[in-house]
């Protein structure tokens, strides 16, 4: 079969980065595969590049997937990337068609989801309002309220040591503009961002967070999208009780939510045990595979 592979232009690029796309057609112009190619552009990832390529189930193991990865790693490497990574489910198609391109597999995901209707929630309540002398919970939904932003902003270190595997991740740096604009991205796809934070009560200051992003329907699924506490706060229950009460303002706010969906690190056993203890259920595990360039 003779395919045509198209590049196409993506109106989404931002100052994280700028996206690439490949359309793959069959001779009477039929789309049967696409290519998308993430180039991150903040300082720290700039040597890095995200692929995820999708060929229509009737067109595998037509040369369709090598044609649309070939382009996208050309494009990686004339840019000046020197790695290349992409997620697969374990034992599906896309892993061993990474594997047979030269991908090696970094790091393994547990993918986990709550179902809302089964939610212990005396459990759930009583670990969030558990009193504790030192810290307390607060929360806010879209963007941090200005009277917090400077420590939240801060506390965004504490994802600096997240287990990651052998990614070749990088450094992501966070400044109050980062913030506010990934709040804002959430926003303009009419989505919704909750935040709960832990706050030291000796100065005031955000020493951990856990973000929910939830359907602008307020339906579906909720996803989480990060739990972390600073380094030196550890060791307290906070990121159980924040997320149980993530959890918790979920539920009273959005009572059409279904679940809540979350991906762990497989060699981060504390947040996993988070999860099993608040009643996440694993669905799936998946694999972030690299390509060196």
């Amino acid at each position: 079969m003779s395919l045509r592979i198209t590049a196409l232009t993506d109106a989404e690029e931002n100052s994280a980065g700028r996206r690439l796309v490949w359309l793959a057609s069959d001779p009477d112009g039929n789309p049967v595969g696409r290519a998308f190619l993430r180039l991150f552009a903040k300082e720290g990832q700039r040597h890095l590049a995200e692929l995820d390529v999708q060929v229509h189930p009737a067109e595998r193991r037509r040369q369709v997937g090598s044609l649309l990865l070939d382009a996208a790693v050309a494009a990686a490497r004339d840019d000046g990337r020197r790695s290349v990574i992409a997620q697969a489910e374990a034992r599906s198609p896309g892993a061993s068609f990474l594997a047979a391109k030269d991908f090696r597999p970094a790091l393994a995901l547990i993918y986990a989801r709550l179902p809302l209707a089964d939610a212990d929630l005396p459990a759930l309540t009583a670990t969030a309002e558990a009193p504790h002398a030192a810290y307390r919970l607060t929360a806010w939904e879209g963007t941090v309220p200005d009277e917090l932003a400077d420590t939240f902003v801060a506390s965004r270190r504490a994802m600096d040591d997240m287990p990651m595997g052998t990614v070749d991740h990088g450094t992501v740096v966070w400044d109050l503009d980062r913030v506010r604009a990934a709040a804002a991205a959430v926003a303009a796809r009419g989505d919704l961002l909750h935040t709960v934070a832990a706050v030291d009560r000796a100065d005031g200051s955000v020493v951990g967070f856990t973000e929910l992003v939830v359907p602008g329907s307020g339906t579906g699924d909720g996803q989480h999208y990060g739990t972390a506490v600073l380094p030196e706060h550890r060791g307290h229950g906070l990121a159980r009780r924040m997320k149980a009460a993530s959890i918790l303002r979920a539920r009273a706010h959005h009572p059409g939510l279904g679940g809540l969906l979350t991906d762990t690190a497989d060699n981060n056993p504390h947040m996993r045990r988070v999860n099993d203890e608040l009643g996440y259920l694993p669905t799936h595990t998946a694999h972030e595979y690299q390509l060196d360039l």
